[in-house]
C-alpha cells in the first residue's frame, strides 16, 4: 500500500524535476513524500507555469537564448521552478537573474543554486530601482517577472522592463498603497465637483478602489508602450489574497488611444501628479 502511495505521489511530479529542489522548497517533505499542503503547492506551481511556459518558448524562438529577470525574488521560488522545469534542459547561455533587497535571502539562493548545479542562475542584492541602472544586468532582457513585489516595486519592475525592452512582462501585483494615499489626500478637493468620488469616499473603499485603479493604470501604461495586455486570475497562489495576474507581450501596437485614456483617467480622479509614475512615451 505504501509503495502504491509513493508511486502515485511521484506521478504528480513532472519527469526530470529535481527532487532535491522540491524538498528545499517544501513541496516535498524531507523523506520525499507529499501531504495535502504539498499537493496544493505543486498545483499552484504548475498553474503559474502554464502561463509562463508559452512565453518562454516564444522568447526562445525569437532570440535563441533567454534572459529572465525576477524582481522581488524573495527565496527565488519562481526562479528555481522556472529553471528546473525549463531552463536547465536548454543547455545554452540562457540565464535567470533574481533581484532581492534582503541579503540573507540572496545568500541562501546562491547557496541553493550551487548545491543544485543550476549554473545559469545569478542573484543580486539590489532594489528594483537600483537594478535599472546596475551594470551587473544586461542592457536588454527578454522576460521580466515580479510576483508580489510590494507597492511601488511593481511599478519599478515595469519601468525596468520598459527600459530593458522586455518582450514579456509577468506581474502579480501586491499591496498597492501609493494611489490610495493620493486619492485620500485629494478627496476633499475632488468630492466638491464630482459624484464619482463616492467610489472611494469611505476609507475601506479608498484602499480597495486605489488597489484596483493602480492595476488599471499599469495596464494602460503597458498598452501605451505597445504591449498587448491580458489580465486573469492566478488561482490559489499561497499566502496571499492578491491573485491578479497581468501578462504583457510586446507587439508594437498603436499607443495613442491607450496613452489618451491613461491621462483621462488620471485627470478624472485627480491623480495628475502621478503622471510621472504612470508615464507614457
Amino acid at each position: 500500500m505504501a509503495k502504491n502511495t509513493e508511486k502515485q505521489e511521484m506521478s504528480e511530479i513532472r519527469p526530470g524535476q529535481s527532487i532535491e529542489l522540491l524538498k528545499a522548497l517544501h513541496i516535498l517533505t524531507r523523506d520525499g513524500r507529499m501531504n495535502q499542503d504539498s499537493r496544493r503547492k505543486l498545483k499552484q506551481v504548475y498553474h503559474l507555469y502554464q502561463f509562463i511556459e508559452p512565453l518562454l518558448l516564444e522568447a526562445k524562438r525569437a532570440r535563441g537564448t533567454i534572459t529572465l529577470v525576477d524582481h522581488g525574488a524573495g527565496k527565488s521560488y519562481l526562479g528555481f521552478i522556472l529553471y528546473d522545469l525549463f531552463f536547465k534542459a536548454l543547455n545554452d547561455a540562457s540565464h535567470i537573474f533574481g533581484i532581492e533587497t534582503r541579503e540573507e535571502l540572496v545568500t541562501h539562493s546562491r547557496a541553493l543554486a550551487r548545491q543544485l548545479g543550476f549554473g545559469g542562475m545569478s542573484f543580486m542584492n539590489l532594489s528594483v530601482a537600483e537594478s535599472i541602472v546596475s551594470n551587473q544586468l544586461p542592457t536588454r532582457v527578454d522576460v521580466v517577472t515580479a510576483l508580489h513585489a510590494c507597492d511601488t516595486a511593481t511599478d519599478d519592475a515595469i519601468d525596468f522592463a520598459l527600459k530593458k525592452q522586455a518582450q514579456f512582462i509577468v506581474l502579480v501585483p501586491c499591496c498597492q498603497a501609493e494611489v490610495a494615499a493620493v486619492l485620500r489626500k485629494n478627496k476633499g478637493r475632488q468630492s466638491a465637483k464630482d459624484a464619482l468620488t463616492e467610489l472611494w469616499r469611505h476609507p475601506i473603499h479608498t484602499r480597495e478602489f486605489g488597489s484596483h485603479l493602480t492595476n488599471v493604470l499599469r495596464c494602460l501604461q503597458l498598452e501605451a508602450h505597445g504591449y498587448q495586455v491580458t489580465v486573469t486570475e492566478l488561482v490559489g497562489w499561497e499566502h496571499s489574497m492578491k491573485n491578479e495576474l497581468i501578462i504583457a507581450s510586446y507587439k508594437d501596437l498603436p499607443r495613442k488611444r491607450a496613452a489618451e485614456r491613461l491621462n483621462e483617467v488620471l485627470h478624472s480622479v485627480g491623480l495628475e501628479e502621478m503622471s510621472s509614475r504612470f508615464f507614457t512615451e
